[in-house]
C-alpha cells in the first residue's frame, strides 16, 4: 500500500512512516519542515496524490499555543489545510483516510454523580481555580463526581482553538466521506510521549516540558496539585495503531468511524512527573497551583473500540516508556 503520511517528519508521523516500512507498505513523506510542502497548496498536493492508495493525514499544528492570537494559525494550518487536503483527494478518487484526531474534542472527561449519575460539568470557573478548587462539580447540586472513561458516543465539548480546529477535521472528513463514498477513520490520540518529542516550545506536551526542565537540572513544575488524570501512551504504540487503521480501510465500509488511542493505563499528572524524574535521577517535582483557563481536569480513554474491532493492543509500559523518556533517545526507526 502506498500511503501518503502528511506531518511524516514530525513526531508522531515520522514512527508511523517506520511502522509502514517496516510492515512492507511504501509510506511517502509529505512535510512542510521536511521539504516545504504545505497542505494548503492545492498544486502540491495533487502532485503529492499521484499513485497514492490511502493518506495519513498527521499534519496540523498542535498544543494550546500561546493565546488567542494563535486561532487564525490554527484554523489555516488544521482547518484549511484539512479542506484542501480533502478537495484534493476527491478529484483524484483517493477514497481512504486516516485522520489524526486528538481527545481534546471531548473536552472534560467523563463525571458520574452518586445522585444524578452521568454528568457533563461546565468549564470550570477561574474564580474556583485561583482558590485551588480544581475538581469539577455536579452542575445539579455541586457534589463531588468520579471521573470515568470516555468513550467515542460522548458529546463533543472543545474547549480552547485547537480543540475546536481538531474537531472541525473530524466533521470535514465525515462530509467528505459522505461526498465521495470514502471512508475515514480518526485515531483520537491520548497523551502520546517518547522519541523524538518537540520540547521547548509552547506547543510541546506536558512530558516533553517535565524532560526538557529535569535536562536543564530543575524541577518539573506541576500545575493545579497534580492530581489531573491523563492517559499516557508511548509513540510506538500510536503508530502501530496508525498501521492497522490504515491496513483496515482496504477492506472497510464506507463513511466515518473514531477511535480513541489511549494506554488503558491512567495516572495523574503528578504522578507521571514523579516517575520522569526518578528516571532521570533530577529533582523531585514542584506542585505550584498554577492553572491554565482552558486546561480540563481529568480526561481518559476507553480504547475498548479499536482493541476489539482493529485487534490493537499497547505494548509499552509505562514504566519502561519513562525510562527511554528519561534516557533521552530520539531516535525514530
Amino acid at each position: 500500500m502506498r500511503v501518503l503520511v502528511t506531518g511524516g517528519a514530525g513526531f508522531i508521523g515520522s514512527h508511523i512512516v517506520c511502522e509502514l516500512a517496516d510492515r512492507g507498505h511504501d509510506p511517502v513523506v509529505f512535510d512542510l519542515a521536511e521539504d516545504g510542502r504545505d497542505v494548503r497548496e492545492p498544486g502540491q498536493v495533487r502532485d503529492a496524490l499521484a499513485g497514492i492508495d490511502a493518506v495519513c493525514h498527521q499534519a496540523a499544528k498542535v498544543g494550546l499555543g500561546k493565546d488567542f492570537g494563535d486561532a487564525p494559525a490554527y484554523v489555516s494550518a488544521n482547518g484549511l489545510g484539512t479542506a484542501v487536503l480533502l478537495a484534493e483527494m476527491a478529484a483524484a478518487g483517493v477514497r481512504r483516510l486516516l485522520l489524526a484526531g486528538s481527545m481534546v474534542v471531548y473536552g472534560e472527561g467523563r463525571y458520574a454523580c452518586s445522585a444524578h449519575g452521568v454528568v457533563r460539568p461546565g468549564p470550570r470557573a477561574e474564580s474556583d481555580l485561583a482558590a485551588g478548587r480544581f475538581e469539577p462539580r455536579c452542575p445539579h447540586c455541586g457534589a463531588e463526581l468520579a471521573p470515568g472513561l470516555v468513550g467515542e458516543d460522548a458529546p463533543m465539548d472543545p474547549r480552547n482553538v485547537y480543540a475546536t480546529t481538531k474537531l472541525e477535521q473530524e466533521h470535514l472528513a465525515a462530509s467528505w466521506a459522505r461526498a465521495t463514498g470514502g471512508r475515514a477513520l480518526s485515531l483520537r490520540y491520548h497523551n502520546v510521549y517518547g522519541p523524538g518529542m518537540p520540547r521547548d516550545t509552547p506547543y510541546a506536551g506536558v512530558a516533553a516540558l517535565f524532560r526538557s526542565a529535569l535536562a536543564r537540572g530543575e524541577a518539573p513544575r506541576v500545575f493545579e496539585d497534580g492530581g489531573q488524570r491523563r492517559d499516557f501512551v508511548h509513540v510506538r504504540d500510536v503508530a502501530a495503531a496508525n498501521a492497522v487503521a490504515l491496513e483496515s480501510l482496504a477492506g472497510g465500509p464506507e463513511g466515518f468511524t473514531a477511535y480513541n488511542v489511549g494506554s488503558g493505563d491512567p495516572r495523574t499528572v503528578g504522578d507521571m512527573a514523579k516517575a520522569l524524574a526518578a528516571a532521570c535521577g533530577g529533582p523531585d517535582p514542584v506542585v505550584t497551583g498554577e492553572y491554565r483557563l482552558g486546561d480540563v481536569r481529568h480526561i481518559t480513554a476507553d480504547s475498548a473500540r479499536l482493541r476489539r474491532e482493529l485487534d490493537w493492543r499497547p505494548v509499552v509500559p509505562f514504566a519502561a516508556g519513562m525510562a527511554e523518556l528519561a534516557a533521552g533517545a530520539d531516535a525514530t526507526c
